[in-house]
């Protein structure tokens, strides 16, 4: 068998410098589809704008597969010589070492080494590994702002701000919507002797444009974002959020990606964790639609994490078990691992290809703060000493085609991790009154958030949905989710005589894709009180009229707004959206 040719340091800076180029020109296009949101925005093409979100999600991957084709067709087998892509990679390291955001360069190169070479676990001869960095620790430059100084007449200095941004669209009322933000920023602050700055750049989502910024006195400051709409007037100003809580909320990890045309990614992680410094930095790369660096970034948080607790052991994750996935976590890290189990529990007929054809529409749909960000990883490496042994033993078992053992190591060939949730049904049971009324009436909030967005949940059990530490009821189990337009609701028709006493599912013929939502409140799980006081609230999810009517308008190319914040941050003056 011919010898591979030994490896030359020019192949090695060659290729360096193709993979620098492709990274450019993936960061290109990225840029190319992200400025397309404002022509989306200003023209009220909402269903232009999903389909960017859908395209700019998909570009990643395009873009490695053409990378990995242009290397391979110019340098063939040599590529797969592991000492030439050492060389490689400290090629690479020299030529984006000046780059302020350098390291989602790397992360494109770990993107093809890891394709090339099959890497399981981490190798950090060929990859960029580098567990102790903190992406932002060597960003000390500002990010682009405008800076205003609030004067005598805090509307004039408001219609000031919104003048600096009426590129955004026409606005319907500019001196209404200075005068509305003004109000709402006395009836929430003391402006007095401040100043707002301002990102310039305006992140753009779904129906929505938003200034994002901080408004300062003299010693104190808070976040300030302010959501623009759109519609048939013009551009008005929606909402004010100034609670941190809120924002945090707005750039949440059950969200939609923003498009924000940032000339850098990292100044501008910097200046958003400012605003809101408990959220892990992943989630913000995440947010601002860079995906695959918020996976690096939660990969290198959890190594971090385990190399700071050796002791601490993978464990089944609280909550009833699943049937079609493994679900565990670690005691005192907020993430959970999914694993999609060899046999599914009695009932499930989906398959495995079924299940990640479900992880995927949830990716690449507007996920209006009701579903979780699951991030998808491969050939995963864990001591094997990391497992609690009952859970060790049941991954072996049950996931099989999933997880093997390596020697002394355990592989995930394949999983999804996920944000942490209180389960709502464990919840419910451990907070008091008011808190658990609270959370099942955004549980039927959740549940309507999703179908105005085009989702039906399938399974609605408590079971699957989380709290997170904001009590917002977040859904996390898909393998029965859908697509709304794929369901038949159905009303019940009237039963007598000996029908009326035989159970439910032998009088009631029920085709696939066949709903009865009159049926749901039979299998809601909540106590008699708070079943009583979420049919009151919700009673339009018992009613297929409803259901059929969302159907009907998103047929029609219409589909109802779902606001990203409650309707006490909202002001007075609102654009009139259009569909």
């Amino acid at each position: 068998m011919p010898s591979r040719p030994a490896p030359s340091r020019r192949d090695a800076r060659a290729i360096a410098s193709l993979i620098a180029d492709a990274f450019a020109d993936y960061d290109a296009r990225f840029g190319d589809i992200t400025r397309r949101a404002q022509r989306r925005f200003a023209q009220c093409d909402w269903t232009g704008a999903q389909a960017d979100a859908v395209a700019r999600i998909d570009l990643y991957e395009q873009c490695v597969g053409e990378t990995l084709a242009r290397l391979d067709a110019r340098f063939g087998d040599r590529l797969r010589a592991r000492m030439l892509w050492n060389q490689v990679r400290d090629a690479y390291a020299g030529a984006i070492a000046e780059r302020l955001d350098c390291e989602l360069d790397k992360t494109f190169f770990n993107s093809l080494s890891r394709r090339l070479f099959g890497t399981r676990g981490a190798d950090a001869r060929l990859e960029f590994l580098a567990v102790d960095i903190e992406p932002t620790d060597r960003i000390t430059h500002p990010v682009a702002r405008h800076v205003y100084v609030i004067g005598d007449d805090l509307a004039t200095s408001c219609g000031r701000l919104l003048r600096d941004h009426a590129f955004v669209g026409r606005f319907a009322d500019l001196e209404a919507s200075a005068r509305a933000l003004a109000a709402a920023l006395r009836a929430r602050s003391d402006t007095r002797g401040r100043a707002i700055e301002l990102l310039r750049t305006v992140f753009y989502r779904e129906r929505r444009a938003y200034l994002v910024g901080r408004i300062f006195d003299d010693e104190t400051w808070a976040p300030l974002v302010v959501a623009l709409t759109n519609g048939d007037g013009g551009v008005a100003v929606d909402a004010v959020l100034t609670e941190r809580r809120q924002v945090s909320m707005l750039f949440g990890f059950a969200r939609s990606y923003f498009h924000a045309d940032l000339p850098t990614v990292g100044d501008a992680v910097v200046f958003l964790r400012t605003l809101m410094p408990h959220k892990p930095v992943d989630e913000i790369y995440a947010v601002l639609g860079r995906a695959k660096q918020a996976k690096t970034e939660r990969y290198r948080r959890l190594l971090r994490h385990l190399q700071l607790n050796p002791d601490e052991r993978f464990v089944v994750a609280e909550g009833e078990r699943g049937l079609v996935m493994q679900v565990f976590t670690l005691p005192t890290y907020p993430i959970v691992f999914k694993l999609i189990r060899d046999r599914f529990g009695y009932g499930k007929s989906i398959s495995r290809a079924g299940v990640i054809a479900r992880y995927r529409l949830v990716a690449r749909h507007d996920r209006v703060g009701r579903l979780v960000d699951a991030q998808e990883f491969r050939e995963l490496r864990f001591a094997a000493a990391r497992f609690e042994p009952a859970l060790l033993d049941a991954l072996l078992a049950e996931c099989s085609e999933t997880v093997y053992r390596d020697g002394g190591e355990i592989v995930l060939r394949h999983c999804y991790i996920e944000r942490r949730l209180r389960p709502l049904n464990l919840y419910l049971r451990e907070v008091d009154e008011a808190a658990a009324l609270a959370a099942a009436l955004d549980y039927g909030q959740a549940i309507k958030d999703l179908a105005r967005s085009g989702i039906f949940p399938g399974d609605m059990l408590l079971k699957n949905f989380g709290v997170s530490r904001n009590g917002r009821a977040i859904f996390y189990d898909y393998d029965e989710l859908c697509p709304l337009e794929a369901c038949s609701f159905r009303r019940l028709p009237a039963l007598s005589g000996d029908e009326a006493l035989q159970p439910l599912e032998d009088v009631v013929y029920a085709a696939e894709g066949d709903v009865f939502p009159e049926e749901f409140a039979r299998f809601l799980g909540l106590a008699p009180a708070l079943r009583e006081a979420f049919v009151a609230a919700h009673p339009e999810l018992f009613d297929p009229d409803w259901w059929r009517g969302l159907q009907a308008a998103r047929l029609r190319g219409e589909a109802p707004d779902v606001p990203p914040y409650p309707d006490s941050a909202r002001t007075a003056v609102r654009a009139q959206t259009s569909a």
